[in-house]
């Protein structure tokens, strides 16, 4: 039995929309404790710039490998809800001042924009090299 195109693509996304929320856990999502500096009293954190930067790059690898797989215009939306939905879960959870709200719709944009570009781009790569046109 073979599946048909509607049923691969459907597995497609809810493997995207698992792996996002899987980055999410990886990299973020364990990490809930604030850092203050002894001197100044300035509160950082939750998470370390290595943290945000390995998280960035494992979006950037899974929205070019699906972008190469799967419509740019389905990737882009499933991951942008499915990584601003659990951000802003943890988000809103642990923010009594409500500015997470803030940083959820940054979250928003940057991952709409981001993955976006990048399954864009990893589209348009991968039908150059099959031999397909660019579009």
């Amino acid at each position: 039995m073979t599946a048909t195109r509607g049923t691969r693509a459907l597995l497609g996304v809810l493997f995207l929309a698992a792996a996002t929320v899987g980055a999410w856990l990886l990299w973020l999502g364990w990490d809930d404790e604030y850092t203050v500096d002894a001197q100044t009293g300035a509160t950082s954190g939750p998470y370390d710039p290595w943290q945000v930067i390995g998280c960035v790059l494992t979006l950037v690898l899974l929205a070019a490998l699906a972008g190469a797989r799967l419509s740019p215009w389905l990737v882009a939306p499933v991951m942008t809800v499915a990584f601003t939905a659990v951000w802003s879960w943890r988000a809103a959870s642990t923010d009594d001042s409500g500015l997470w709200v803030v940083g959820g719709i940054l979250v928003l944009v940057g991952m709409a924009a981001g993955s976006t570009l990048v399954s864009l781009a990893a589209r348009r790569l991968s039908r150059r090299r099959l031999g397909g046109r660019p579009g």
